[in-house]
């Protein structure tokens, strides 16, 4: 018998079905809309009232199902959010079972969080931020509790799937804004910089709160290759941090990235941040105070890009009576009862603002009225009118007359060096006005004038010496007051051949002092500053002939005597003058060729900078081959082409008549070791520098120098490699800047930079790897580091090697994608005009390195030979390259004998042999020997080293070669399917040696035929684990991919 109350469900069990049924049933209309989650959150709560003691046990297992769920649907969505409102919502009837509902669920939640199950740990994870973005400051949750759901979301930051660590972000962000908890602010910062996944970079970043702490990585986040973690990093900017809360140096940076970003969407971010914060609601509107955050002084070019985006934008208003006339003031004098004009004296902010605002009004009255003049009927009519009111503000802002301009330019001057950025927005300014009127040009050559004659600033030491101020080359001591003084010069004399007349007649009144001998250093150094000017903006020297000084006598008694004066500093000067001198003539003379030379090889470190300068220019804009014939005509005898190297240079040794060419000199200067004894300039620039940037220039437009043999090439390339490897940081900066752009665009520009590249890897790594070919070793650390530099160096040539082509070079290609050549003598096909300039040309080139290398029982030639092999195994064949790839078989035994000790070596050369032949279109057949040494020979490879028929190479290469066939393919098998690796090939990479062979029994036959007894067995067997690892492989392969997609909508 059974007893009456085991027949049916006690009543709590009866009620809590109901009401997980009543439950589901609100979660389920939650599913469609949030429209309706305010009327079923009241359902809810009345559900919650009406059975307190049970509705949390089936609230829980009812939810239980969403925990399995791994997609994010819309519905999903709708229900998590539901339940987050729900849990979050606070009744003030209510109150205690609201906060008991809380505590409840969050503990429930915090089971889950750290579970196994990753969909389980997600949704938690989710509920929880979502909780806390949404629970108000009133409710009350024990500071246990919340210290757990803190440590809990802690330990989900470091989880392994994104969305869980995205989440888990969140849920943190609402008490990183508190000072107790300045761990979770660590943990963020500890936890950006090293964060894979962009979309949690993005929440850690608006997570993050104000504080000098967070402002850097913010900052730092600009630089984000995501571009939504850019926009956000602008966005937590704008909204976080106050423009007078970042110094001056971060708002300057932060406009520049923003500004120049790539991406169109991080501009209009950062052009809101601007507009929208800074400019409106901490400036008020007024461009000059934004102007004053950013010290236009030191970030000219931050300042002029803020002013033409606001221009651009419409966002600058010229309100009434903000003119430049409010700088005039007439003061009136009681005793002779007359009228004092003075000025006022502007900021530099305000300086920028005019000369910008009265630059972008021209600019846009030009352009409407070009528009205006192309167009007709009403559109002409309207340009015009735009025209027209542009052209009239700028009149009302401009000062009445060039008059007042230029007392108001001459009232700065006198100010002192404190006024000296104002001055020189003035001067820009000129370039606005009209001197088209005799009485205006005549103001304006008479400021000219006073401009040029204006001696350098200097200041006096202690010893009472002058010491020049800026940097002792241009006039006025920097190139922008060279730049406004030459753009005004010109703009009042627009004569053709004023310019040049006027400035020609100041340089002989400067000259005469020096020319008499009756001049010091700053007179002379003032003189070539002005001289400089003369040249740098005269576009023939023909326009200087029968002027008040011949171009003949400024080189003869002003330039060449310059280069010789006893101060260093008149000698820099003049060294930048003879540069200039030289690219104005028609042919460069040979004292100036000489006086250059000389000072590169004998001057001091400031003047051998200046002197490789303008000898790399005048290399460039004349060809090195005429340098050479203005030294000596018969210095060429030898044809270029047959030039294979540089000629030593011995510096102590050199004269002014030497007859070394300009590139070999140029080129033992990279060598050189004793540039820097020499004190350094102040921009840290070094002679290795310049001369391999001036090198750089000339491999990537190689086509213009046709008289410098191809052959040198890849001995400058190999040259360039070394130096942007070198350890030397401070003086080779701003060189590794320049050559990281030119290794960018120079493999892509041709296919001959791509064979230039290919046949400098081995001399680079001949050099490179310590302890072959004479080179040093040292300390284990010292190798170490020296290897890892060369095979960084090897791996970056390889990544050039494998640039693809810009569009431009393969115009030149067939319907195939292979360019046609013509055949040769004998009717065969040549290789294709890519192979030497292909992947296929370097492999086969570094294979024929690795057999031919003579030091590989050494540790040092042993760890040479494997990086070399390791770079061979990263190349790739093409199909259509059939010769290379059968030369490549017929190199791979041998290859194996080099590395026969590393058995990881081995099996990717055997893995290589598999694609390679794969690749073979006709496995079997050889290559013939005219085909071999035609490949070598393009490779200018030693033909002496013959290649294994391809016939007799095996599949796995063997370490040794032998006559007699091997007969241990069962053997081998046999102990490949009992190894631990499970290798499945049906061959070994080292078949036994010979000495193994030889030692066989007479048994070994019959060991042989039992082995043979047991194949279809064992191929049975291996089949079978084969499938069973594929499966296994297929299962955890998309066990891999989902973890990363597998919450995404």
């Amino acid at each position: 018998m059974t007893v009456a109350g085991e027949r049916a469900p006690p009543m709590e069990d009866r009620e809590g079905k109901l009401l997980m049924q009543q439950i589901a049933r609100v979660l389920d209309e939650c599913r469609s809309s949030y429209a309706i989650h305010t009327r079923k959150l009241k359902e809810l709560l009345a559900l919650r009232s009406s059975s307190p003691q049970c509705f949390f046990s089936a609230f829980s297992k009812t939810l239980t199902p969403l925990f399995d769920f791994q997609r994010r649907t819309a519905s999903a969505e709708r229900i998590v959010r539901f339940v987050a409102v729900f849990s979050a919502y606070r009744d003030d009837k209510h109150a205690s079972e609201c906060d008991v509902f809380l505590e409840e669920f969050l503990r429930f939640l915090l089971i889950a969080a750290v579970a196994s199950n990753k969909t389980a740990r997600f949704r938690s994870c989710q509920i929880i931020s979502e909780i806390i973005m949404r629970l108000p400051d009133d409710a009350e949750v024990s500071n246990e509790l919340w210290d757990e759901v803190i440590d809990c979301m802690k330990l989900r930051v470091g989880d392994r799937i994104p969305a869980i660590r995205t989440f888990a972000v969140r849920g943190l962000a609402r008490f990183a804004n508190d000072l107790e908890n300045s761990d979770i602010v660590d943990l963020f910062l500890q936890t950006l910089p090293f964060e894979q996944n962009a979309e949690v970079r993005k929440t850690i970043v608006i997570s993050l709160p104000p504080s000098n702490a967070t402002s850097a990585a913010v900052i730092g986040c600009t630089l984000d290759v995501s571009e939504s973690v850019r926009r956000a990093a602008y966005f937590v900017l704008g909204n976080k941090f106050p423009l007078q809360s970042l110094s001056i140096k971060l708002r300057t940076i932060i406009l520049q990235r923003g500004l120049a970003d790539r991406a169109e969407s991080v501009k209009k971010d950062c052009l809101k941040m601007l507009k929208d914060e800074w400019l409106v609601k901490c400036c008020n509107g007024d461009p000059i105070d934004l102007l004053k955050f950013l010290d236009v002084e030191t970030y000219e070019s931050v300042g002029e890009a803020v002013m033409g985006i606001l221009l651009k934008a419409g966002m600058v208003n010229v309100q009434d009576g903000q003119r430049m006339r409010q700088f005039f003031v007439t003061t009136s004098d009681t005793n002779e009862g007359q009228c004092i004009p003075s000025n006022q004296l502007m900021e530099a902010e305000v300086a920028l603002y005019w000369r910008t605002l009265c630059r972008h009004l021209q600019n846009e009255a030009q352009e409407k009225g070009t528009d205006a003049a192309a167009t007709m009927g009403t559109e002409a009519v309207v340009y015009a009118a735009e025209a027209s009111d542009n052209n009239d503000l700028l009149e009302q802002i401009l000062p009445a007359t060039v008059s007042d301009y230029i007392q108001l330019v001459k009232a700065h001057l006198a100010a002192g060096p404190n006024y000296r950025f104002v001055s020189r927005q003035l001067l820009l300014l000129g370039v606005v006005l009209n001197f088209s009127d005799a009485t205006n040009r005549k103001v304006g050559a008479a400021l000219v004038q006073e401009l040029l004659h204006r001696p350098l600033e200097h200041e006096i030491d202690d010893d009472g010496n002058k010491v020049v101020i800026g940097d002792g080359i241009n006039l006025g001591g920097d190139r922008e007051w060279a730049t406004a003084v030459s753009e005004l010069a010109r703009k009042v004399h627009a004569s053709v051949g004023e310019f040049e007349e006027v400035v020609v007649g100041v340089v002989e009144e400067l000259a005469r002092p020096c020319r008499e001998r009756t001049a010091d250093y700053m007179q002379w150094m003032h003189c070539l500053a002005v001289t400089g000017l003369l040249l740098e903006n005269v576009k023939s020297i023909h326009l200087l002939q029968k002027k008040a000084i011949e171009p003949v006598e400024t080189l003869q008694s002003l330039l060449l005597p310059g280069a010789k004066h006893v101060n260093f500093d008149v000698q820099r000067v003049a060294m930048r003058c003879l540069g200039l001198f030289g690219l104005l003539e028609r042919k460069p003379s040979e004292e100036l060729v000489k006086q250059l030379r000389h000072s590169f090889v004998k001057g001091p470190n400031p003047v051998s900078i200046m002197a490789s300068k303008a000898l790399v220019d005048l290399g460039m804009w004349h060809g090195p081959q005429e340098v050479d014939k203005a030294m000596c005509q018969d210095l060429l005898s030898v044809s270029q082409d047959d030039k294979k190297s540089f000629a030593p240079v011995n510096f102590c040794e050199l004269n002014g008549d030497s007859s070394i060419e300009l590139l070999d000199l140029l080129y033992a200067g990279l060598d050189r070791s004793d540039w820097d004894e020499s004190t350094e300039t102040d921009d840290h620039e070094s002679v290795q520098a310049i001369l391999g940037e001036g090198f750089a220039k000339i491999l990537l437009l190689s086509e213009n120098y046709a008289s410098i043999s191809i052959s040198l090439h890849p001995l400058i390339f190999a040259k360039l490699i070394n130096l942007y490897f070198s350890d030397e940081a401070k003086e080779l900066q701003s060189l590794k800047q320049c050559l990281s752009v030119f290794f960018e665009h120079y493999p892509a520009l041709s296919s001959d930079h791509k064979k230039c590249i290919s046949k400098a890897f081995i001399p680079v790594m001949r050099s490179m790897w310590p302890g072959i070919y004479g080179n040093a070793g040292g300390y284990p650390v010292l190798v170490s580091n020296m290897r890892k530099r060369a095979t960084k160096a090897s791996r970056f040539m390889m990544q050039m090697m494998q640039t693809p082509l810009y569009p431009k070079e393969n115009e030149v290609e067939d319907e195939n994608g292979r360019r046609k050549s013509p055949e040769t003598p004998d009717g065969s096909e040549p290789p294709s005009v890519d192979f030497d300039s292909g992947e296929e040309g370097l492999a086969i080139c570094i294979a024929m390195e690795m057999v031919s290398f003579p030091m590989k029982k050494t540790a040092a030639g042993k760890s040479y030979v494997s990086a070399l092999c390791r770079i061979v195994f990263l190349l790739n064949f093409r199909s259509s390259e059939q010769r290379a790839i059968k030369c490549m078989r017929g190199l791979l035994n041998r290859m194996a004998e080099c590395i026969s000790t590393d058995k990881e070596l081995l099996k990717d050369l055997k893995r290589m042999g598999a694609q390679l032949k794969a690749l073979d279109e006709h496995p079997d057949e050889d290559l013939s020997q005219d085909q071999a040494d035609l490949i070598l020979g393009r490779l200018e490879l030693d033909r002496s080293i013959g290649l294994d028929p391809v016939a007799s190479v095996p599949s796995t290469p063997a370490t040794t070669r032998s006559t007699r066939p091997t007969r241990s393919r069962r053997r081998v098998r046999r102990e490949d399917a009992s190894s631990d690796e499970g290798e499945t090939s049906p061959t070994s990479v080292v078949p036994p040696t010979p000495s193994m062979l030889s030692s066989r029994s007479q048994r070994a036959s019959k060991i042989a035929a039992l082995s043979k007894m047991k194949t279809v067995r064992t191929d049975r067997i291996e089949g079978n684990e084969d499938e069973n690892d594929a499966e296994v492989s297929d299962v955890t392969s998309e066990e891999a991919s989902d973890e990363s997609d597998e919450f995404i909508e």
